[in-house]
């Protein structure tokens, strides 16, 4: 009997591992080539979108970088063009649609249909909810969820009648987890997952392919162009020190390529990070509990107070904790990246 049990064992392990290579293989022969596809990328000039843009131009794709603000676009446009990148950049405000429609006519007349949307523009909000008014609030959500929609609507006719087409809806572990002092931040997020796996269900028929991501803490150097209110020295250094850490964020190019993976094999959701594939476990099993803990956290945060409701940069809140050498990984991704 323990032989015959123990010939059982084999035979499903051999099974398993049959499967999940088969599988391995069937994912591989399946992923969607880059190679000379049109791609958009939103908040393309710097951060997470440029480092996407470098892997992407190794791949041999066509760049079109749109972003608001030009001269960080020329920026980017002369590194990659400068190592062999076919790229196009646009000025554009993702919020507003007449510009998104501007920008995707312009790129149907110089480089054709675009065959690979990455919305990845993003703005942050830092500090107290009581210290926020509507205008953070109107700012996230115009950026994370309307942008989205523009871009997702002007690109969708033409991947619509050509059968085909990706999208990459760039959110955050905060579109699934609600963290204190980035409220704005975090329901905007929401908002942009809720969008992103109702098109993925909706489009499928088409072959366009809807990917959402929703990384954890990355190492871009992007803290320093944060909104920061409240107490901003001390929410700004807490915010650096968390984005710096090892334990608690990815490098940006480990990050990048393990979202693009996802998008490359179609998958539903991409998350980076332990501490962050943790959380949203913890959530899924008791949303309670983790809004307990943060209730916690919350209570070791900065309070009211400050500059209150004022509104700095990142950048204009540096102190000797935000430049020591614990946040050295995000000045320096800061400087690598275009930030």
């Amino acid at each position: 009997m323990k032989a015959n049990n123990k010939n059982t064992f084999w035979w499903m392990a051999a099974g398993t591992g049959a499967l999940l290579a088969a599988r391995a293989v069937r994912r591989k022969l399946n992923a969607y080539d880059f190679n000379g596809k049109v791609v958009l990328i939103t908040g393309g000039s710097r951060g997470l979108g440029l480092v996407m843009a470098r892997q992407l131009a190794q791949e041999g794709a066509r760049l079109v970088l749109c972003a608001r603000d030009k001269d960080e676009l020329e920026n980017a446009r002369m590194e990659l063009a400068g190592k062999g990148a076919n790229v196009l950049v646009q000025k554009c405000d993702v919020t507003d649609q007449q510009q998104v429609q501007d920008v995707v006519t312009n790129v149907l007349n110089e480089f054709g249909p675009i065959d690979v949307l990455i919305n990845n523009a993003g703005i942050i909000h830092a500090g107290p909810v009581t210290e926020m008014t509507v205008q953070e609030f109107d700012e996230a959500i115009k950026t994370h969820y309307w942008g989205p929609v523009h871009t997702i609507l002007a690109v969708l006719p033409s991947m619509k009648a050509r059968g085909e087409g990706r999208i990459l809806n760039v959110s955050s572990i905060g579109g699934k987890i609600s963290v204190p002092h980035l409220v704005p931040y975090s329901a905007s997020k929401f908002a942009l997952v809720g969008l992103s796996e109702g098109l993925r269900a909706e489009l499928d028929k088409y072959n366009i392919i809807v990917t959402t991501a929703t990384p954890g803490l990355i190492q871009t150097g992007s803290p320093r162009h944060a909104i920061v209110k409240g107490h901003h020295k001390e929410e700004y250094a807490l915010f650096k020190l968390m984005d710096s850490s090892p334990l608690t964020s990815m490098s940006a190019e480990a990050t990048a390529k393990k979202i693009l993976d996802g998008l490359r094999h179609g998958d539903t959701q991409v998350t980076t990070t332990i501490p962050a594939k943790l959380g949203a476990l913890l959530h899924g099993l008791s949303p309670s509990f983790v809004t307990s803990v943060f209730g916690l956290v919350n209570k070791v945060l900065p309070g009211e107070g400050g500059i209150g409701k004022e509104r700095v940069r990142g950048y204009e809140s540096e102190s000797r904790l935000s430049q020591s050498g614990l946040t050295e990984r995000t000045q320096k991704a800061a400087e690598k990246n275009n930030e």
